[in-house]
C-alpha cells in the first residue's frame, strides 16, 4: 500500500483504541521491515529500534537462529493443543528451569505456557488464590501488569482504568521511587506503609503481592535494594505467596543476572515471563513451586493456544542465543557505557532531571526544574521528534509521559550505544 492509502485503512478498519498508543500522532512511522538491531520504514529509512516493539524482539530481527528453528517446526507440526503431548513444549520447560535457581527448599519449578504477559499475569493471579484460600492481592503504585481483567485491577494508572469493574480484590501499596515518591530516598518508610495497608485495607490474610524489580510503564522505576526482600517476608507473614513480574525485566535484560529478583537476593513462589521470551514470537508464561501448581490444578484450566510449538521453538531459541552469544554479558557492558554516557548528559543539560535502570532497561527523565521535577512534557516531545529524525525511535514510557526509556534488542553495539548518546546530546542542544 502506498502510505497515504495504509493509514487511511488502518484509521477505517482498526479499532480506534489504537490511536490512544500510536506512537508520533499525526505523523505515524510505519515499519517494513527488519535486521538485527534497525527497522525501516517504507520508504528504506533505516532506525535503531530503542524500543524492541516494547521490548519483545530480544535478540533482534531476523535472527537466523531463530528463523531456523521457526521454520523447521512450521514444516513439521504449526500447532498442537494441551490435549496432546509434544516436545517442543516439554524441551522448552526443561531448558527454561535450567535458567532458574535451585529452589533452597527443595521443591521443583514448574511452567505453564500462555501467549501474552498480561494473560500469564492473570493466571499467577488465580494461581495465587487457589493455592492460599485468600482473596486479597497487594500490588504497588505506579505499577504496570496489564490490561486484561485480572491485570488491569492491579494496574495503577488513570491512564488505563476504564469506568467499569476490573479484577476486584486489589489494594495498592506506595512504590518505593528513591527520585520522586512520597517517604523520598529512604526504604523503611515504604516497608511500615505496606505494613499499615494490609492492617487497614484488608482483612490481614492475603494472597500475593506482585512486584516488578524495575517499574518499566511507570518510567524505569528500580526497586531500591532491601525492598523487595522486606516486602516478601511482609506478604508471607500475612500468608500470601509472592510474585515477581519479570516480563520486562528477564532473560539477561539486566546484565547483571537472568531475572530481576536474583539482584534482590529473593526467591518468588511464582514468576511471570513474557516480551522478550519469544524474540517476537506470541508466548508467556508462568513459572512457580510445584505446590502451587498442585494447589491450583484441583480446578481445570486450559488454553488452546498456550504451548504452540512453533511459539515455543521461538522462545527456545531465545535461551540457546542468549547463552551461545552472551547476550546477557553483552547487556550488561552495553547498559553501563549508555548509563555513564546518560550520566555525562545529564551533568551537561540541565532538562534531564534524573538517570536510571540497569543493562539494557533505562531511563531518562526530563524535567522542566530540578528542585520542582515539574514533568517536561513538550521539551519531551520535541526530543523524541528530532530523534526521529536522527534515525533512532524511543518512547517516552511514564504516566506523565517525560521519561525516555531505553531497551533495544540485546545485539545493540557500542557503536550504536555512542550514536544514540551523541544524537540525544544534539536533540537536547536544540532546545
Amino acid at each position: 500500500m502506498l502510505r497515504d492509502e495504509l493509514i487511511a485503512a488502518r484509521e477505517r478498519y482498526l479499532s480506534p483504541s489504537l490511536g490512544t498508543t500510536s506512537l508520533y500522532a499525526g505523523n505515524p512511522l510505519i515499519l517494513s521491515h527488519g535486521q538485527g538491531q534497525y527497522v525501516f520504514d517504507e520508504s528504506g529509512k533505516r532506525f535503531l529500534d530503542c524500543t524492541g516493539q516494547n521490548m519483545c524482539v530480544s535478540l533482534g530481527f531476523a535472527h537466523p537462529v531463530t528463523m531456523a528453528m521457526v521454520s523447521e517446526q512450521m514444516h513439521r507440526l504449526q500447532h498442537a493443543t494441551t490435549l496432546f503431548y509434544n516436545e517442543q513444549s516439554v524441551c522448552y520447560a526443561r531448558e527454561l528451569v535450567a535458567h532458574l535457581p535451585v529452589r533452597e527448599d527443595g521443591e521443583d519449578w514448574v511452567v505453564q505456557l500462555s501467549n501474552s504477559g498480561a494473560e500469564a499475569i492473570d493466571l499467577a493471579y488465580m494461581m495465587a488464590r487457589a493455592h492460599t484460600g485468600h482473596y486479597e492481592m497487594v500490588a504497588l503504585r505506579n505499577a504496570y501488569h496489564g490490561l486484561q481483567f485480572g491485570a488491569a485491577g492491579s494496574t495503577s494508572f488513570n491512564t488505563n482504568r476504564f469506568a467499569s469493574p476490573g479484577m476486584q480484590g486489589f489494594v495498592h501499596a506506595m512504590h518505593p521511587d528513591q527520585y520522586k515518591g512520597s517517604f523520598g530516598a529512604v526504604l523503611e518508610p515504604y516497608l511500615l506503609e505496606l505494613k499499615r495497608l494490609i492492617a487497614a485495607s484488608t482483612s490481614g490474610r492475603i494472597a500475593g503481592m506482585i512486584i516488578e524489580p524495575i517499574q518499566g510503564s511507570g518510567g524505569v522505576v528500580p526497586m531500591p535494594p532491601g525492598y523487595m526482600e522486606g516486602a516478601f517476608r511482609i506478604i508471607r507473614d500475612a500468608g500470601g505467596v509472592c510474585i515477581s513480574d519479570e516480563v520486562q525485566t528477564g532473560f539477561g535484560r539486566l546484565g547483571s543476572a537472568y531475572w530481576g529478583f536474583v539482584d534482590h537476593g529473593v526467591l518468588p513462589d511464582i514468576i511471570v515471563l513474557g516480551k522478550g521470551m519469544g524474540n517476537g514470537f506470541p508466548i508467556a508464561g508462568v513459572v512457580c513451586r510445584r505446590s502451587v501448581a498442585e494447589s491450583f490444578a484441583r480446578m481445570k484450566f486450559f488454553n488452546t493456544y498456550a504451548g504452540n510449538p512453533v511459539a515455543c521453538a521461538a522462545a527456545r531459541s531465545v535461551l540457546k542465543v542468549i547463552d551461545d552469544e552472551g547476550l546477557q554479558t553483552h547487556a550488561r557492558l552495553c547498559g553501563e557505557r549508555l548509563l555513564a554516557g546518560l550520566m555525562r548528559l545529564k551533568a551537561r543539560h540541565e532538562l534531564i532531571g534524573d538517570v536510571r535502570g540497569k543493562g539494557l532497561i533505562l531511563g531518562i527523565e526530563l524535567v522542566r526544574d530540578r528542585v520542582t521535577r515539574e514533568p517536561a512534557v513538550e521539551e519531551g516531545t520535541r526530543v523524541q521528534a528530532r530523534l526521529r529524525e536522527a534515525g533512532f525511535i524511543l518512547v517516552r514510557g511514564s504516566p506523565t509521559r517525560n521519561t525516555f526509556r531505553i531497551n533495544p534488542p540485546l545485539c545493540i553495539s557500542f557503536d550504536d550505544a555512542d550514536a544514540l548518546l551523541d544524537a540525544f546530546d544534539q536533540a537536547l542542544a536544540a532546545g
